[in-house]
């Protein structure tokens, strides 16, 4: 039988119901109630402080569930050397008295199977504990890798010092009225502290702590407020999704994912590992969590986008409007201009690169390309023709500008300028390259250091604008790819993309056959109308978490309907600006060793053509 954890369409504006909550959960859906876990209480007797240099006199443990002693342990250690006179003094415990007592190494495999699978349990665990690891090294015994649980740190949450003058096991016995008073033998400290362990998790239970995975972070310094909503993740499923925050009104307050388990990442917002202070005023805020299942981590982090565009959360920062990302556009009309704009269109002999996260930075590409070619930055629409008695600006009279505003230069002449920039932004990007590393030598030669530094900030945009345009093109331009990748388990991961949008996804199990579930999702994926490339049918991040998952190794393409391929020569091959660089130097002395020119020498053709000497590879 076919185990395909899901087989739906990724629907484009699909709303989530907000009464979608997991029902009946299992206990692994939960976790594990407190109840019902097995905890062994220890208490060692040693002749020092530290296992480096001293041993065990004795160890007491007791072993409990439910409120129900299950067994005790109790024995003397041989601890291979006399006892101290303190420690005669302190615990009662002579040298005399362990004359024939078992060495560690016959006592420990008997503790050690007496606390298989349990939660050891300690007041100051890290004492005890430690000398226990130490002990199993000397013995050459693994150490079974216990839970730990450290009643001195749970006091510190809940007692305070009204309430006790210091967290001594004695002093928290006589508080919580323990039936045994502790008298430093193992035995009966390990006793004293069951009833403390019992009076400490009763106080933390009305502070959400009620199960197993709650004593993690128990002692985490966390309000008390924050720490009750830790109830929101109750009955969450253990599997990658979304998960929505809700408020009063029910409106959406942050939207965030997981690609392993949605239960233990909406846990973590009510312990100490999340510092965020607005994160942490959303969850005062909170009164619902609402999970969206998803059957991969791909869709997942899709999803999320989606939903955090569509609502608009006030805490989420990221990708909430992505209508403003801008482009670069190279306009068609009869003397083109660049230009930075909010969408793409069908324009004939239009060019696009980007998008940019900011409208500044877009400016510092459009600046890269006016410093690589002699293209108008004015923004009037010129005439084919130029006007009579039209005046020229002051670039022009710089030599920065062939002035076809007063007919200075034709319209034939001028294309041919406007072809280069289209094939700086759209392939290879060497002229501009080319043009910034001499300005680059020449400041750092005069150091002009902040110069450089702006010089290569517009190189940098032109470069990541440029690459990521190239790289969204082609799977905008494929009106359907279908992609598989083996899963841990052996199974497929199958992902069907149409003109750049995720339009569905599912997991098959190794036993099926992927190519009738892939046949089934073609017929039910979504529809996706055809962009003006190279924008994409999706949000540019969507597409961007499409494009890192295919480049994963190992993924196949199954099924490519158009052409999913990317230029030789592009802005992909070097989009770090160090990188770019680099290449153009290597590029030039490549050069001046196959045509014999020197440093000082002219090159062999225009710097604007050096990018066509050698092949670049994406």
């Amino acid at each position: 039988m076919s185990t395909v954890r899901r087989l739906r369409p990724v629907w484009a504006q699909q709303s989530v119901d907000p009464g979608a909550r997991a029902i009946q959960p299992s206990l692994d859906d939960v976790g594990t109630p407190l109840s019902e876990v097995t905890f062994v209480v220890v208490d060692l007797e040693t002749t020092g402080g530290t296992p480096a240099d001293c041993a065990i006199t004795e160890i007491g443990a007791v072993k409990v569930r439910g409120g129900e002693v299950l067994g005790e342990f109790q024995t003397l250690v041989d601890p291979g050397g006399p006892v101290p006179p303190f420690i005669q003094v302190l615990t009662g415990i002579t040298t005399t008295m362990l004359i024939g007592a078992p060495p560690i190494e016959e006592v420990l495999p008997s503790f050690l199977e007496f606390a298989r699978d349990a939660v050891l349990v300690a007041h100051n665990a890290p004492f005890d504990v430690g000398f226990l690891k130490a002990a199993a090294a000397r013995t050459g015994h693994r150490w079974p890798g216990n839970r730990v649980l450290d009643t001195v740190r749970l006091a510190r949450r809940v007692v305070t010092r009204d309430e006790a003058p210091n967290h001594k096991l004695s002093s928290l016995a006589a508080l919580f009225g323990a039936t045994v008073t502790p008298n430093h033998r193992a035995l009966s400290d390990a006793r004293a502290t069951v009833d403390v362990l019992h009076a400490l998790l009763g106080r933390l239970a009305p502070l959400g702590v009620t199960h197993l995975e709650d004593l993690a972070t128990a002692t985490d310094p966390v309000p008390a407020d924050v720490r009750r909503k830790r109830t929101l993740a109750d009955g969450l499923p253990d599997s990658p999704g979304v998960y929505l925050f809700r408020g009063p009104g029910d409106e959406v307050l942050y939207v965030g994912t997981s690609t392993t388990s949605l239960r233990r990442r909406v846990r973590s917002y009510f312990t100490s590992s999340e510092k965020r202070g607005r994160i942490t005023e959303m969850v005062r805020i909170a009164e619902r969590v609402d999970p969206v299942v998803c059957a991969t981590p791909l869709e997942a982090r899709v999803r999320e986008l989606r939903l955090i565009a569509e609502h608009s959360p006030r805490y989420n920062r990221r990708s909430r409007f992505p209508e403003r990302m801008p482009w670069v556009r190279l306009t068609s009309e009869p003397y083109p201009r660049l230009s930075v704009v909010r969408d793409v269109r069908d324009e004939d002999g239009a060019a696009y690169i980007g998008p940019f996260g900011s409208a500044r930075t877009a400016t510092l590409a459009v600046d890269a390309l006016h410093e690589s070619f002699e293209i108008r930055q004015c923004t009037r629409r010129l005439p084919l023709v130029a006007t009579p008695g039209a005046s020229s600006c002051a670039l022009a009279g710089m030599g920065r500008c062939g002035a076809p505003c007063v007919g200075a230069q034709g319209a034939d002449e001028y294309a041919v300028l406007v072809e280069r920039v289209r094939r700086a932004m759209t392939s290879d990007p060497a002229p501009v390259v080319a043009a910034h590393a001499g300005r680059l030598q020449q400041l750092v030669d005069q150091q002009r250091y902040e110069e450089a530094a702006t010089v290569r900030d517009r190189l940098g945009a032109f470069l990541r604008g440029a690459s990521r345009a190239q790289r969204l093109d082609p799977l905008a331009r494929c009106a359907e790819l279908v992609a598989a990748a083996r899963t841990p388990d052996g199974g497929w991961e199958l992902v069907l993309v149409r003109h750049g949008r995720l339009a569905a996804t599912a997991r098959v199990d190794r036993r099926t056959d992927p190519r009738p579930v892939i046949a089934t999702l073609r017929e039910t994926a979504a529809h996706v109308v055809a962009p003006v490339a190279p924008a994409p049918a999706a949000h540019p991040e969507e597409t961007d978490l499409v494009l890192a998952w295919l480049d994963q190794p190992g993924v196949r393409l199954v099924h490519v309907d158009g052409v999913y391929a990317y230029p030789v020569r592009s802005a992909l091959a070097d989009p770090d600006t160090a990188a770019a660089l680099d290449a153009h130097g290597r590029l030039l002395a490549g050069v001046e060793a196959s045509t014999g020119f020197g440093a000082d020498s002219s090159p062999a053709r225009p710097e604007a053509d050096l990018g066509a000497a050698v092949p670049r590879t994406a």
